[in-house]
């Protein structure tokens, strides 16, 4: 009926196309599609919707119909050259071309279709001369570019053109080539912001990557013109300048990969006399007054990325050492500027920190103690010289720079406390009457304090003078630090209850006085940064994290405000929000306590650490649910897609430790899941320290273990999961993270062959086996499992048939262990990989009792247990003769193998009784070692190991007739023959049915037949 309808639609279609009403007649193509399933109709139906496409110019839609015409019929002519019509009217050239060349080796007399050709091939042509006449084109951006009257938006279309082409090889080397560095010097001396913006950055984009050209611009611009242009007063001037002078050193220095000859190498014989220049203007850079605060921060970031060597294995560290001798004073003076002083340089809120991180990447950088004591001795001159007891101000920059040499390399740091007078010189300021120099000792002692023995002097001489700065100020900014000292000083005894600095609440008062600072929106944002620090320190008391993690409120605030640190750049508030969570969760490494040295310890009266009542398991589970439920997850994932530059690797690890925490108990990972902690679990184990690769690595395993992937891990990220999971199956890494890595690794291999071709090329094959012959029971269940879902992966099947190991042996042997659930898997993988290969069955009978793994299977006793077994299973009191007794005059009896009858296998041989059959046997045979652990698999209490050793027998007995005619001559048959004859009830059904096509088999060799 509904066939009939679409026919008379389609037939109303076609009057109303030849009346020109292409509407119409598309609603009644429309109409007909819904109501057919007759291919050839269908194709007939999109053929002419989409000629009603081609009327009203619908051409995205005429192209779609004509395609699935063609996908019902790939020959169709007419829908061919529909669709070439389209896309011809798309602009897509190239593929219509395809369309019509069909057609026409279809129809090759069809004048239509070889005009057609010909005009598609001279558009192409002419569109690909248009395309590639690259000279033309660089010289019409460059003429709108220096013309003043041009419009504004040609000039701005122009420049984005002309950086688009200075990022391509090719067209970069035009513009080279047709004067356009000299045509990018006019823009520049234009000195209009937009137009020397693009000519930075299209110079940018030529420089990448090509050693010669670098070169050339390098001198033609000269390095103090890029210079003053970094140092203006633009943020987005500063970046492009940054970025255009580290492609110019990327390939100065050795990233330019391919080879040069003739003219062009000799432009690039040294290029260590243009690093050094560089590295001596950005120096000068940082001491100048004329540059701008976004000018400074961009030279210190090149000096970081590019003087201290990126791999320590690299002996030359001749950068480090020239920026040592020729410009450590220079970074100095960067970090000891004082803000509010009036000699102070133009700053930003990151500048002294990132001339803290050049300090510390540089002091790391020394390879040994006379260079690190050279590096001493000049920060030690520096800030003695500084000293005057009749200029507060050089007092201020000498403690300031104290202060930022502690937040860089903190040994040397330490080493510089220790100067005469310099502690004392940090609690006199704190006395001074001026807020300036109250501001500056109280962020010295607050980075000073961090070392217990320090803190201690300070609780001695300094806490009253800050408890009282406190009480005292009103400047908010000196409030803030002052309380953050405070907290910092009633936390140096960590978390050691026992060594608590302040008196009983002192430290949940400081707390409490933090978390309503961090709620107030109406303070600046630098400001309740601070009060983060001071929780970050005030955490590690047990009672205080316990309030915090209750205040949702607080908790929220924080997190708003790591999310808005991502966009401003911040790294300090990052770091002190995933240090606070990780004493929430506390996540941080715990010393083992050993009983036998806590006791000599109270023997001699040494000092024992107390665990504080609220850092038990119980406690800590609690706050983890309240920080899930507080949106914890939505923070961290915001935090982990911070830019490296701020996002450092410490921190990376503090957030690894806190998802750790966080995946700890397995109801928590599918909201973990829900809130994208997946997906921000990646890079953390990709990048960062090793601990801490290692931390979201086991965090990622505790996930891949419990969830399904494909929603965990979308898309293409969940074979990014592979390598770090890989990298806990190390023999380094405890048992744990080995036994969940192995679940994980599981799970992801049973979803699909790509994911087992990417655990294999990673190389995870050799571990997996070596944890199959673990002692520990869990470990070797896990990896036994794993193998069981590997073994589908054809590589790794090729590993099984490799002449000269013991894989399968393995597997077989493993077959017989007493646990369930690795006899289990065992199974499983040796039913796969035997009825994936004949040969793998045949050296599955390779395995006997004198086998040289030592595996402890233990050999099966059938005597007592199996003719119970036939006994309860069994409605006859006799067993039929021994198979040996069959000869070829058993005829093959055919049976329908997929409707085998019910209890329709009977063999009539030689009858005898059940125990007089197993006495003969025993006498006359001795099974090998495979063929008892068959045996027991059929003979199984739990049917999904039972069912998998039928299966594994019908694949033995399907692979060979000889080896079919062996098992036939043991009990096997007479196990298949029981198991065959019971009722299949909804829970057996696959059981029996296994066991029914393996006597089927068997007739089907001829080697019993049935009786009705």
């Amino acid at each position: 009926m509904a066939e009939a309808e679409a026919v008379q639609l389609k037939e109303e279609g076609n009057r109303h196309f030849q009346l020109q009403d292409y509407k119409a007649a598309t609603k009644n193509y429309s109409q007909a599609l819904k109501l057919t399933k007759d291919k050839a109709l269908l194709a007939t139906l999109y053929r002419n919707r989409a000629a009603c496409g081609l009327k009203t110019e619908s051409y995205v839609q005429a192209a779609s119909d004509a395609s699935r015409a063609i996908d019902i019929n790939s020959s169709d002519i007419k829908a061919l050259y529909r669709r070439c019509q389209a896309l011809e009217h798309l602009g897509k050239l190239d593929q219509a071309f395809k369309d019509v060349q069909r057609c026409a080796t279809l129809e090759p007399r069809n004048q239509n279709f070889q005009e057609t050709l010909r005009r598609l091939n001279t558009s192409i042509q002419e569109k690909l001369r248009v395309q590639f006449s690259t000279d033309s084109r660089v010289q019409k951006m460059f003429e709108i570019l220096l013309d003043e009257n041009s419009e504004a938006d040609k000039r701005e279309k122009a420049a984005n053109n002309l950086i688009v082409l200075g990022r391509e090889e090719a067209g970069a080397e035009k513009i080279f080539q047709n004067n356009g560095v000299a045509l990018l010097l006019q823009l520049l001396d234009t000195k209009k912001p937009e137009l020397v913006l693009a000519a930075v950055r299209t110079l940018s984009g030529m420089c990448s990557g090509h050693r010669a050209r670098a070169t050339v611009i390098l001198h033609a611009v000269r390095i103090d013109r890029i210079c003053s242009l970094m140092a203006v007063e633009n943020e987005e001037m500063a970046l492009a300048v940054c970025n255009l002078l580290q492609a110019i050193i990327d390939s100065l220095s050795g990233e330019d990969k391919r080879e040069h000859r003739g003219k062009e190498e000799a432009l690039v014989l040294d290029t260590k006399k243009d690093l050094k220049q560089i590295t001596s203007h950005l120096l000068d850079m940082l001491v100048s007054k004329k540059v701008s605060g976004q000018g400074r921060d961009q030279a210190l970031n090149l000096l970081n990325k590019n003087v201290p060597r990126k791999d320590l294995a690299i002996h030359d560290n001749s950068r480090t050492i020239y920026v040592v001798d020729n410009g450590l004073r220079k970074i100095l003076k960067v970090v000891g500027q004082v803000p509010d002083l009036p000699s102070c340089l133009p700053l930003t809120d990151n500048t002294c920190m990132l001339a803290s991180i050049l300090i510390n990447k540089l002091y790391d950088d020394l390879r040994c103690d006379p260079e690190r004591d050279h590096f001493r001795k000049i920060c030690e001159e520096y800030i003695t010289g500084k000293f005057d007891p009749q200029d507060m101000d050089k007092n201020l920059n000498a403690i300031q720079t104290v202060s930022g040499i502690l937040q860089g390399p903190f040994d040397l740091g330490n080493q510089l406390l220790g100067l005469k007078g310099v502690m004392e010189m940090m609690v006199a300021l704190c006395g001074s009457e001026r807020e300036m120099d109250q501001l500056v000792a109280v962020e010295a002692l607050i980075h000073a304090s961090t070392k217990l023995s320090r803190a201690t002097f300070i609780i001695t001489n300094g806490v009253s003078l800050l408890k009282q700065i406190y009480k005292t100020t009103k400047n908010e900014k000196i409030k803030i630090r002052t309380l953050v000292g405070l907290c910092k000083l009633g936390s140096a005894g960590g978390t050691d209850y026992g060594l608590r600095q302040f008196a009983e609440g002192s430290t949940e008062k400081l707390a409490k006085q933090c978390r309503k600072w961090l709620c107030n929106t109406a303070i600046d944002t630098r400001t309740r940064r601070w009060a983060v620090e001071g929780l970050a320190y005030l955490t590690l008391d047990a009672d205080v994290k316990d309030d915090f993690v209750q205040d949702v409120p607080a908790l929220q605030a924080m997190f708003e405000l790591a999310k808005a640190s991502v966009e401003t750049s911040d790294k300090t508030i990052l770091y002190s929000v995933a240090t606070t969570l990780v004493n929430c969760t506390n996540s941080y490494d715990v010393k083992e306590v050993i009983p036998e040295l806590v006791q000599l310890a109270k023997f001699s009266k040494q000092h024992v650490p107390e665990e504080h009542p609220k850092d038990k398991k119980d406690f800590i589970d609690m706050r983890v649910k309240r920080l899930l439920k507080a949106g914890v997850i939505s923070a961290l994932a915001c935090m982990v897609k911070a830019d490296s530059a701020i996002l450092t690797d410490q921190t990376k690890e503090l957030l690894a430790r806190v998802f750790l925490a966080l995946c700890d108990n397995p109801k928590d990972r599918g909201t973990i899941v829900a809130q994208g902690g997946g997906k921000a679990l990646i890079p953390l184990a990709l990048e960062g320290t090793d601990v801490g690769k290692v931390k979201a690595a086991h965090a990622l395993a505790k996930i891949a273990a419990v969830s399904n992937p494909d929603i965990a891990f979308p898309g293409e990220r969940v074979y990014e999961v592979v390598r770090p999971l890989v990298s806990l199956l190390d023999t380094q890494r405890d048992g744990l993270q080995n036994y969940e890595a192995l679940l994980g690794l599981t799970n992801l291999s049973g979803r699909s062959d790509k994911l087992r071709q990417k655990i294999f090329k990673e190389r995870a094959l050799p571990d997996i086996e070596n944890y199959m012959f673990e002692n520990h029971d869990q470990l070797r269940q896990a990896a036994t499992e794993c193998m069981c879902n590997m073994v589908l992966n054809k590589e790794v099947q090729e590993r099984f048939l490799a002449d000269g190991n013991d894989r399968l042996k393995l597997v077989v042997l493993l077959c017989g262990e007493d646990d369930d659930k690795v006899q289990n898997a065992a199974a499983g993988a040796l039913a796969m990989l035997t009825a994936a290969h004949k040969k793998l069955c045949l050296k599955m009978t390779q395995v006997c009792a004198t086998s040289d793994l030592s595996i402890g299977v233990s050999p099966i006793a059938f005597s007592g247990a199996y003719t119970s077994w036939l006994n309860d299973n069994s409605n006859a009191n006799y067993c039929h003769g021994a198979p040996e007794t069959f000869s070829a005059e058993f005829t093959k009896v055919g049976l329908d193998v997929q409707k085998p009858k019910k209890n329709a296998f009977s063999f009539p041989c030689v009858c005898l009784p059940v125990c007089l059959w197993k006495a003969s046997l025993a006498d006359k045979c001795q099974t090998t070692q495979w063929l008892e652990i068959l045996q027991r698999l059929c003979l199984h209490d739990q049917l999904s190991v039972q069912h998998r050793g039928l299966v594994i027998a019908y694949n033995l007995l399907a692979a060979d007739a000889e080896l079919a005619k062996k098992l036939v001559e043991s009990e096997l048959l007479e196990i298949l023959t029981v198991v065959g004859k019971q009722e299949p009830d909804e829970k057996k059904a696959e059981v029996v049915q296994a066991a029914r096509e393996c006597l089927i088999k068997c007739m089907d060799y001829g080697f019993i037949k049935p009786v009705s």
